[in-house]
């Protein structure tokens, strides 16, 4: 039995959302790096080079957001390559699977395409930020553009949306970091 194409679900839901009726998101003002934090207690006491190529990425992904870069396949790629330390992060070439097989995200002759213009779509001024953070997470996570390392590609580009607006407030070391407050 074939599982359900996930993608195709995903897509009609975000079609279907009203996603301007979504709260505002409100400014929090801390010091404290969250995604950072995670990186370096948990992610390295399980795997110390996970961590490392995912906090190079993150940071790559940070000076993404501070140059006000559009998302783009390219610029998740970048981001990717990092992450798994690899020449190359192609799109996916084929369906793809989650969950032991339960989850298919299909591939179709539009799959690119269509992925780009959800990626496109985290610049709509006419949607608040938090559907729009939201909306790009789980577009990564539904179109599933790489053969590996996807729920990290879709938390970078979460991040990317929300500091490429100066959100949430917090930073690291400088005070013109674009995850300052």
């Amino acid at each position: 039995m074939t599982a359900t194409d996930s993608l195709s679900l995903w897509l009609r839901v975000r079609r279907e959302t009203d996603w301007r009726r979504a709260p505002a998101l409100q400014r929090i003002p801390t010091d404290h790096d969250g995604f950072r934090s995670w990186c370096e207690g948990p992610v390295r006491l399980r795997d110390p080079i996970r961590a490392r190529r995912l906090l190079a990425a993150y940071n790559l992904a940070c000076e993404d957001a501070a140059r006000r870069s559009p998302l783009s396949f390219a610029l998740l790629s970048g981001w990717q390559r990092e992450v798994l330390a690899s020449p190359r992060a192609p799109f996916r070439v084929s369906d793809a699977y989650a969950k032991a097989g339960r989850e298919r995200y299909g591939l179709t002759l539009r799959t690119q395409a269509d992925f780009a213009s959800c990626l496109h779509e985290t610049t709509d001024p006419t949607i608040p930020l938090a559907a729009r953070a939201a909306r790009a997470y789980l577009d990564v996570a539904f179109f599933h553009p790489f053969t590996d390392g996807n729920a990290r590609a879709a938390l970078l580009t979460l991040v990317h949306v929300l500091a490429r607006e100066d959100r949430p407030s917090r930073g690291r070391t400088s005070p013109n970091h674009p995850l300052r407050g």
